[in-house]
């Protein structure tokens, strides 16, 4: 902080900011050393990895070797993947049925897949038909969220165009709102299998990223950069 004196700025004393601390790369091993890792944690922390990536038959081989439960099966895992590979195809029709197979309840709240649903009613021109499907399946969803209700509002869009694909809103006739459907039906199975939206090596990457960002503001520290391999910048010592 400063103040103006006889014209000029000077500093009050005290009012610095104190330097930042630093902790050295041979102290912070050091830290790290104390840290004891379970086995237990690790392997279900791969385990995770195996079953959110869609792993099944790695997840198999690991459940054998480790004894190491999966939150979801193989045949599960499989069934997830050609869900959501039936979306990636645009294949609506396969996909639901694969999912009243494997999680029908995902298929009445699912807001993206019902949307997908109801773009293809559109697509195939019928108006009355696409008007009850939005009636009876998305609006109760977009009720509990105005989110919802306002995505429900633009595809119904679409039906004010004799070509949808005239329609200022026709991204919405794309692949790309495929794959983002795909995307959310994914994490919606996987949700419902592991009880997290996305996978734990996913959210302690996040965690470490925030925490990193943290301590950026009060110490000088070996710094994770590149996280793939673990690389580490040291402060200057």
């Amino acid at each position: 902080m400063a103040e103006i004196e006889d014209g000029e700025m000077v500093d009050i004393e005290g009012d610095e900011e104190p330097p930042k601390l630093t902790i050295t790369s041979g102290d912070w091993e050091g830290h790290l050393r104390t840290v004891k890792l379970r086995k237990e944690d690790v392997n279900r922390l791969v385990m995770n990895l195996f079953v959110v990536e869609g792993y099944a038959e790695a997840v198999e081989k690991f459940q054998k070797e480790s004894g190491t439960k999966p939150e979801a099966d193989s045949a599960s895992i499989t069934g997830r993947l050609a869900v959501v590979k039936a979306i990636q195809s645009e294949d609506i029709d396969n996909a639901v049925e694969k999912l009243k197979d494997l999680n029908p309840e995902i298929l009445k709240t699912n807001f993206h897949l019902n949307q997908q649903r109801l773009i293809e009613i559109i697509r195939s021109g019928n108006i009355d038909e696409a008007l009850a499907f939005s009636q009876k399946e998305l609006t109760p969803i977009g009720e509990q969220n105005r989110v919802f209700l306002g995505e429900l509002e633009k595809t119904l869009t679409l039906l004010g165009f004799e070509d949808p694909t005239t329609c200022p809103l026709r991204e919405l006739l794309t692949s790309s709102q495929w794959m983002k459907t795909a995307a959310e039906v994914d994490a919606a199975i996987i949700t419902s299998q592991t009880g997290e939206k996305y996978g734990k090596l996913q959210h302690l990457v996040k965690m470490l990223n925030w925490t990193q960002n943290q301590l950026d503001e009060k110490l000088e520290y070996p710094r994770m950069t590149v996280l793939p391999n673990g690389q580490v910048t040291n402060p200057s010592e």
